[in-house]
């Protein structure tokens, strides 16, 4: 019979590694213009709700991967309704220096979105006196969801409401408790995968040590 190997097992138990750091996640996104690369991100995790503080930056390189600061762009932000055809935008929040994860002092800004909707955030920019790069025009689209100020309950579930003891929660409730019981099922699945590996590595290595001294006592 064919031993197992020590490679088939440590080879188990880097897929279950790979499975579990594998979970779903927010990713940037990252839009070139001219000779200028620019990585968006909002919080929080890419998903702003109406009526409620966000933050939108953006991590601005040029070609050679050199970031770009705040103090050498002429920056503009500006917010538009995604179905907007005039030209005046919705906002235009002021940009400070922000430093973010890795970066330091690149543009960024608070946002409160007014209401529900799919909304483009525009940032244009000129180099300073002391910058290189060539002038740009960045975009990002997200969609804002209902906010908990802005959420109200249907006149329905305000009756189901007055005939019970038990307060049923409004829809924005109802998001936040479903979330994290989703996060919890797919970390279960994963962890039962990984448990089934380290089990399956654990019976092959034992195997290997069996077959070895039955060697050694013949």
């Amino acid at each position: 019979m064919r031993r197992p190997s020590i490679s088939l097992i440590g080879g188990l138990l880097v897929a279950m590694a790979g499975i579990l750091t594998g979970l779903p996640a927010h990713a940037h996104k990252t839009e070139i213009s001219g000779n200028v690369a620019g990585t968006w991100h909002l919080e929080p995790n890419h998903s702003a709700r109406a009526g409620e503080p966000a933050r939108v930056w953006v991590a601005l390189t040029q070609q050679g991967g050199r970031v770009i600061p705040l103090e050498q762009c002429d920056c503009n932000l500006a917010v538009y309704k995604a179905n907007q055809t005039d030209s005046a935008p919705v906002m235009q929040p002021a940009l400070t220096a922000m430093s973010p994860e890795r970066f330091q002092n690149i543009p960024g800004a608070e946002i409160t979105f007014p209401e529900v909707g799919e909304y483009r955030i525009v940032l244009t920019g000129s180099p300073t006196a002391d910058a290189t790069f060539t002038p740009f025009e960045l975009s990002y689209t997200t969609v804002v969801a209902a906010g908990s100020a802005s959420a109200a309950t249907p006149p329905s579930q305000s009756a189901m409401n007055q005939g019970s003891s038990e307060p049923v929660p409004a829809s924005s409730d109802r998001e936040s408790v479903a979330a994290p019981a989703q996060a919890s099922w797919v970390w279960g699945i994963a962890i039962a995968v990984a448990g089934v590996g380290v089990a399956i590595a654990i019976v092959l290595l034992l195997r290997q040590q069996n077959l070895s001294g039955n060697k050694n006592d013949s």
